[in-house]
């Protein structure tokens, strides 16, 4: 008569090592040197303006996913699909900026508890606002995001780092920019219908 196996078989193989610790490679606030041709002053400045810009685009970007949830009202339905598209903008800067940062050599911030930290944009309540209101603080932090850039973009200008310049002048500003004038429209005070 034939033995039946009747349990399950068990095969050693590979298993993943689930908790693991080591040295951080590079702790943040230090400049890895890359030969980019820039010296490591210059990265460094740049790496501080863009981690400061990182945190604020972050909190912008997660302003505009906050309102497309609580977005209400008769024109819930455009704002619900532009305040996402703003979203996934806004976040396609993130991805941008944090990539500068590492490419100059320097740490990229990433986690939410250091963004609330160091963001410039006043936090807004847990729960739902006006349309108005959700509308002026979208609009409010865009102009601390526009104003920071602008100042950044000069400062890296005048000290030979152009991939820094062209990232703030040709991306985070002109898409801020855009985006400030579609959010503004909704803001102007003009009847639904016309007067006679």
């Amino acid at each position: 008569m034939t033995n039946r196996h009747t349990g399950p078989t068990v095969v050693e193989r590979s298993r993943p090592l689930t908790i693991q610790h080591a040295k951080e490679l590079q702790h943040y606030g230090t400049v890895a040197r890359l030969p980019i041709a820039l010296d490591a002053s210059v990265c460094r400045a740049s790496i501080d303006n863009l981690n400061q810009l990182l945190a604020d685009t972050m909190t912008l970007r997660d302003m505009y996913k906050k309102h497309h949830w609580q977005v209400s009202g008769p024109t819930f339905y455009q704002l619900h699909l532009l305040f996402d598209k703003h979203f996934n903008e806004q976040g396609q800067l993130v991805d941008a900026i944090a990539e500068r940062i590492q490419s100059l050599g320097g740490v990229s911030i990433a986690m939410a508890h250091d963004v609330a930290e160091m963001t410039l944009i006043p936090r807004p309540p847990r729960g739902r606002e006006e349309v108005a209101v959700q509308l002026s603080r979208l609009l409010h932090a865009h102009e601390i995001v526009l104003k920071e850039a602008r100042a950044m973009a000069r400062q890296a200008a005048e000290a030979g780092d152009d991939g820094t310049n062209d990232l703030l002048v040709s991306d985070v500003i002109r898409a801020n920019e855009l985006q400030v004038w579609f959010i503004g429209e909704h803001l102007v005070d003009t009847p639904l219908v016309g007067h006679e």
